[in-house]
């Protein structure tokens, strides 16, 4: 009986519980049911009902939209899964990107970002520039996050 088990996007795995407490500046939380970046936190002190309390604030990885939370400190929070992926930019084809994976797959469902970001990625397209491009992919959500040349 052979188990299949290419594919873990189901919507179980998107996130996994950590304490509150052990959360971190800088890494990734759920709030308010968003996929955010911490950016600040802030354990209180136990009060006189005995619960420290975590404040958290978050950038949402999609949106950059600030969102906070409080939280007990023994409590678990929703951490997204976060995979960050790498692919050779081919074209762009009426605003979806035609992109090459590592393993030589070609994918042409991604959207050419708006602002800043997809004007660059579209003037080094037409100049015939060698780009790789960054997405950030949680929950079932992806986004072309940054630029860079691509260097063989």
């Amino acid at each position: 009986m052979d188990a299949d088990f290419e594919g873990g996007s189901s919507g179980a795995s998107a996130t996994y519980p950590i304490q509150a407490s052990a959360l971190r500046k800088n890494g990734y939380v759920m709030l308010k049911g968003r996929p955010c970046k911490i950016v600040d936190m802030s354990t209180s002190k136990t009060g006189k009902h005995g619960h420290a309390k975590v404040h958290l604030v978050g950038l949402d990885i999609f949106t950059g939209k600030k969102y906070e939370d409080i939280c007990p400190s023994t409590h678990n929070m929703n951490v997204p899964n976060v995979k960050r992926t790498d692919y050779m930019v081919l074209g762009n084809n009426d605003g979806f990107l035609t992109l090459l994976d590592d393993n030589s797959e070609q994918r042409n469902d991604l959207k050419l970002p708006e602002g800043e970001l997809g004007d660059s990625i579209n003037q080094k397209i037409e100049d015939d520039e060698q780009i790789m491009i960054t997405v950030l992919m949680a929950l079932d959500e992806e986004q072309v996050i940054a630029l860079k040349p691509q260097t063989k």
